[in-house]
């Protein structure tokens, strides 16, 4: 048997809610693109998802079918519980070219196997399900009934494991690594660049205890008036004196994230970021103990935006959005949000990062705390002081500005 990260028993139970879901929408075969559902049903874990892959989940069948890249093959035997019949390749000839598509592939197999005039599951909308991949599809399977299942998948993982959640703590503990690297390194003449870099090496080299994986998303580091906005990364630049610097990252445990971030300056933060930072670190707080089961995500978001609004302050982005397993380009799991309208009721094992950033024509300030809920309230998966920071810290220690509020 394989290293798998999960049980037997553990792949059955999600197999068995996957097949609820799909008969609850009328699909009896299901399509999945999405490198994380692809993992959670299956474990198979490889950066190949830069290519056509897919796994085929069929009603009456016990066991789904991978099928990729022949090259790929034997990371799925190496990464899966599935049997090797189940395990189905393409050629190379497939892979980018101007007349073959490896969905030509995924139809034709389906197609030897009976499956060809089903009603089919797609996700429409995942980076990894291209209009050429389901043209091509359609076009060979023109019995076939297809229709949009995005998220039917995602909404299956959004209440956790004791393992998953387990892995959660784990990347947690990198992420406070992580940011701790980062911050520690920022002062002025230092590179942007190399600052992302010991923030990666510590987050890949983890604990001595566990390693790291590779998260969703490279370390976000805009500094400067680039903090107006948040999803900058990093340039050659040397910070200067007054310089603000944004710290979001994560840190990551076989395929799991745990997400934070922090605001750092250089000598003294201006008023403006002290102010904004008192307003966002007060209304985390708040929000934070607000969580519990029974509340729906809009009802956390009102309770921060009530919070703000009492300061003068107004947030039109939303406030935080479900997390946990994930492949690049995003670690968010895609279903539920912490925003005006969003109806979805916490429930006991549901992971969120919230994320309450404000961003300014010419500054910002941002600090996240990804949680669990749990069966009264929330547990903030990371223990990190909730301030912003100022640097250089000189000493090696962590210097927050203030009290903290973890």
């Amino acid at each position: 048997m394989n290293d798998l990260p999960f049980s037997m028993m553990e792949y059955a139970e999600r197999i068995h809610q996957t097949k609820k879901r799909m008969e609850a929408e009328g699909v009896e075969v299901l399509l999945l693109t999405d490198p994380a559902n692809m993992h959670y049903l299956s474990g198979y874990d490889g950066w190949s998802f830069y290519v056509p892959q897919m796994l085929v989940v069929i009603l009456e069948e016990e066991q789904p079918i991978w099928i990729g890249r022949k090259q790929d093959a034997n990371g799925a035997r190496l990464t899966t519980w599935l049997h090797p019949d189940h395990l189905i390749p393409y050629p190379d000839d497939y892979v980018q070219s101007t007349h073959k598509h490896p969905m030509d592939f995924v139809a034709d197999s389906l197609t030897q196997i009976g499956q060809w005039d089903r009603r089919t599951g797609v996700e429409m909308d995942s980076y990894y399900f291209t209009a050429q991949a389901y043209e091509r599809l359609r076009r060979r399977m023109p019995n076939a009934r297809f229709q949009d299942c995005t998220l039917l998948v995602n909404r299956v993982r959004m209440v956790k494991s004791d393992q998953e959640i387990q892995y959660m703590r784990k990347a947690a503990r990198i992420a406070e690594r992580a940011m701790h690297a980062g911050l520690e390194a920022i002062a002025p003449g230092v590179r942007e660049c190399d600052v992302a870099a010991q923030i990666v090496h510590a987050q890949m080299s983890g604990t001595p205890e566990f390693g790291g994986d590779y998260p969703a998303i490279v370390p976000l580091l805009p500094s400067d008036e680039k903090t107006s906005t948040p999803h900058l990364t990093w340039t050659d630049r040397p910070y200067k004196q007054g310089d603000t610097v944004l710290l979001e990252l994560a840190g990551c445990y076989r395929r799991y994230h745990a997400p934070m971030a922090r605001t750092a300056v250089i000598g003294s933060p201006s008023n403006l970021v002290r102010d904004l930072a008192e307003v966002v670190i007060e209304g985390l707080n708040i929000t934070l103990d607000a969580v519990k089961p029974g509340i729906t995500c809009e009802e956390v978001e009102r309770v921060w935006r009530n919070s703000i609004e009492r300061k003068g302050w107004l947030k039109e982005s939303r406030l935080g959005y479900s997390v946990g397993l994930n492949y690049p380009p995003d670690w968010g799991e895609h279903t539920a949000s912490l925003r005006a309208g969003d109806r979805t009721v916490l429930q006991p094992n549901m992971t969120f990062h919230m994320i309450p950033g404000m961003w300014f024509d010419s500054y910002g300030v941002e600090l996240s705390e990804t949680f669990l809920v749990t069966e009264n309230g929330c547990e903030v998966l990371a223990t990190f002081p909730r301030e912003i920071f100022q640097c250089p810290f000189g000493s090696g220690m962590v210097h927050p500005l203030g009290e903290s509020g973890a």
